[in-house]
């Protein structure tokens, strides 16, 4: 809940900063090692915009990033789905996430 209460006031400071009324539509990534679940953002966005005037009626719309991580061992770009899952190339242990752990918005659509 928290976290989709941070969204709606971003989207406020925006509206705020950039003169727009309304959001329509946000696109919002979420990555697959982000310890986000889509679900509980998608319930509770309705539940939280409806209090806000400038997202009130907005759609909330989710892109799923997936794990992604170099391999230290065999420098290999290798997906992920769990942060300590080995490297499916070499199965060593030494991976570094670059992508998946993200939460951010992506675009708007406002009017």
């Amino acid at each position: 809940m928290s976290l989709t209460e941070g969204v709606i006031r971003i989207l406020e400071d925006q509206a705020a900063a950039h003169g727009f009324a309304k959001v329509k539509t946000v696109w919002l990534e979420i990555g697959e090692l982000s310890n986000v679940d889509p679900d509980s953002m998608l319930f509770c966005f309705g539940a939280v915009a409806k209090g806000s005037p400038v997202a009130a009626d907005a759609t909330l719309e989710i892109i799923k990033i997936a794990g992604q991580a170099q391999c230290l061992s065999c420098t290999e770009t290798v997906p992920v789905s769990n942060r300590f899952d080995p490297c499916p190339k070499c199965g060593g242990f030494g991976l570094a996430v670059t992508a998946g752990e993200e939460m951010r918005i992506k675009e708007l659509e406002v009017e």
